[in-house]
């Protein structure tokens, strides 16, 4: 994916933060990340393409022109199913600090690709840990569902008792 930030915080008085995505074709067909943002609402336009979003228990299609909100603690996660780069402009209200969670999930994805092959693999004990740490320091902002957000927390408390981190974003 990539996240283009059109509005940070700071452009908007802490009231949102705007992006422009970019999803590759078949971006997290694998073991997406179902969430909630126990403070924010989330919408999404998609601009250009077609993808997928699963929202409270089911999955639905969305295509170019489409408008999606996902209220405050709502169940979701998205896919592209496709081919095609997806194009979609995606806002957080308020925006808290989720602009310096994507700048963290770059950070802690870097962190995270095997040096060989250059791929991140959620199977990878260290990849585990520093995204219980990422999830950990943004509570306010997203909360794992699945995985289940007990194990996500765990894993946080552990990469802090091992000494598993990264310098997060201030």
């Amino acid at each position: 994916m990539i996240f283009t930030v059109v509005k940070g915080k700071v452009d908007t008085n802490g009231k949102s933060l705007d992006l422009k995505w970019e999803l590759l074709p078949k971006c997290n067909m694998k073991d997406p990340l179902y969430h909630v943002h126990p403070e924010a609402i989330e919408t999404y336009h998609i601009l250009e393409g077609e993808m997928e979003f699963f929202i409270k228990d089911k999955w639905v299609k969305a295509k170019k022109g489409d408008k999606l909100k996902v209220d405050i603690g709502v169940k979701h996660a998205f896919r592209n199913p496709t081919d095609q780069i997806v194009k979609v402009y995606n806002t957080h209200e308020p925006a808290l600090d989720m602009e310096d969670y994507f700048e963290d999930v770059c950070r802690v994805a870097e962190l995270a690709k095997n040096p060989k092959t250059s791929k991140v693999s959620m199977k990878n004990i260290k990849t585990l840990l520093l995204f219980g740490k990422l999830m950990s320091n943004y509570r306010r902002e997203i909360i794992a569902v699945n995985p289940p957000d007990i194990l996500v927390r765990t894993l946080g408390v552990l990469a802090n008792l091992i000494g598993t981190a990264y310098k997060k974003s201030s």
